[in-house]
């Protein structure tokens, strides 16, 4: 039996020695039993991010947008070329991250155990390296859709991989069969976050998403959003109606909620209430929510941790 051949894919946008740190994590990675390539898709830098990776890793495929792909537009063109190299699985992975010597053989070791998965690893961060972050999101309607976790550490989740509603896209390996079922992520409704229905849509056509506890990667931390409430009335018109890829657009927020939702119904219902949280200061994604104690991700998942 031959080794698992894995397609690594990652959009950029400039950021080259976050590239570079990247690739150089996975070049001393633990891949034994797996052959990977990995194909960068460069979406018009300014930076000699294309020229600066030739010439460290040679082997690197160099795929170059115009820089209107923005992420879900270069992830789709990655996942199409990918599925050229007919390979078992397809890891696809943020730029701005190295990953612990054994991640990617866990993940791989995981997906095999479990056919049928999706598997994302845990993503902790650079200037913490015991915290984890935008880890096995939970859809809870009193919170208008996903609730994120701010106070988990390595030490406050399952021991052995658990089944989760979503896999944020920082790090997730999917089965190649997976991307030929569902297709690419859609770029017209979420040019910058397709991740957020993408898992979604592969659980609702039967496949399980997975965390690996053991696969670690360490991120670099996501910039702080302004609080909406500060903003001025015209930056948050702007943000409300016109800035389609920021965090507080009603367009963004509809396509993302109705996509997550177990059902349209609790979609829609979500929707008033995430928006009346935020005017209020009880946004479950910001400040207000870093606050709140949380019980550990091992006791609220209890029941998904699956026997290894």
């Amino acid at each position: 039996m031959g080794n698992v051949r894995v397609e690594i894919i990652s959009p950029v946008f400039n950021r080259c020695e976050d590239t570079l740190r990247c690739l150089r994590s996975i070049a001393h990675s633990d891949l034994q039993g797996i052959d990977t390539h990995v194909i960068i898709v460069d979406d018009g830098s300014t930076d000699g991010t294309a020229e600066r990776v030739a010439e460290a890793f040679p082997d690197v495929e160099i795929v170059r947008g115009d820089g209107t792909l923005w992420y879900t537009g270069g992830t789709n063109l990655g996942l199409e070329l990918a599925l050229r190299h007919k390979p078992d699985y397809i890891l696809a992975i943020n730029n701005d991250q190295v990953f612990d010597e054994k991640c990617i053989r866990l993940m791989v070791e995981c997906a095999e155990r479990h056919p049928g998965s999706v598997v994302g690893s845990l993503l902790c961060t650079w200037d913490i390296p015991h915290r984890i972050f935008q880890v096995s999101p939970r859809w809870e309607l009193g919170v208008g859709g996903f609730r994120h976790w701010f106070r988990q550490t390595v030490w406050t989740v399952p021991e052995r991989p658990w089944q989760v509603e979503i896999v944020v896209g920082n790090c997730v390996l999917y089965p190649a069969r997976a991307v030929r079922e569902a297709g690419f992520m859609d770029a017209a409704k979420f040019p910058q976050y397709g991740d957020a229905e993408y898992t979604p849509r592969m659980r609702r056509m039967g496949w399980k998403l997975l965390i690996e506890p053991r696969a670690r990667v360490f991120c670099k931390p996501n910039d702080e959003v302004s609080g909406f409430r500060g903003l001025s009335l015209s930056s948050k018109l702007n943000h409300l109606f016109f800035k389609s890829t920021g965090p507080y657009s009603l367009k963004r927020r509809f396509n993302m909620t109705m996509a997550g939702a177990p059902n349209a119904v609790y979609g829609l219902l979500a929707l008033p209430i995430f928006f009346f949280r935020l005017l209020i200061g009880r946004n479950a994604e910001g400040s207000w929510a870093m606050e709140r104690d949380e019980r550990p991700l091992s006791e609220t998942f209890a029941a998904a941790v699956l026997d290894d």
